[in-house]
């Protein structure tokens, strides 16, 4: 419970040090190295990780995450630079196409590494995690509308 206090502190902290426009993305490196934190100690705690679990499970899953953020980086740069030898149709195809490469690729991924993450976790911690991601990223963006609601306000 203790942890649980800690992590909301922390979430509630963040929107304090960002920046009006910024976004989670594009933040400085110390609001991005809170973040960071507040989801490691998020994950941890809303998965129950023990200590040696999470000792293990951290390196893996960070190399993961390295690996999947870099795909869809460059699905991003092809989207927002797209070819001006063609036309904006071949361009939208190309982009279709890829888009698939990545999901597939994607996928992929996530084999070779729930592979590797069941070996340190049970399955039943591995099967919640998405959401546990997603809740977390969900609890990002509410602190930082309600930081920009509050910037308006004023």
């Amino acid at each position: 419970m203790k942890t649980f206090i800690s992590i909301i502190l922390v979430i509630l902290a963040i929107p304090l040090y960002a920046q009006e426009d910024d976004l989670p993305g594009e933040s400085s490196p110390t609001v991005r190295e809170r973040i960071h934190a507040a989801r490691v100690a998020y994950i941890t705690d809303q998965l129950a990780l023990t200590p040696t679990e999470a000792e293990k499970f951290w390196p893996i899953y960070r190399e993961f995450t390295d690996k999947r953020k870099a795909l869809l980086k460059d699905l991003r740069y092809a989207r927002r630079h797209p070819d001006p030898g063609k036309t904006a149709d071949q361009n939208e195809k190309d982009l279709v196409a890829l888009g698939l490469e990545v999901k597939q690729k994607e996928v992929d991924l996530e084999r070779q590494y729930s592979g590797q993450l069941l070996n340190v976790i049970p399955a039943q911690k591995l099967r919640m995690l998405p959401e546990v991601e997603r809740k977390f990223r969900l609890l990002i963006l509410k602190q930082i509308q309600e930081r920009r609601r509050g910037r308006e306000k004023n």
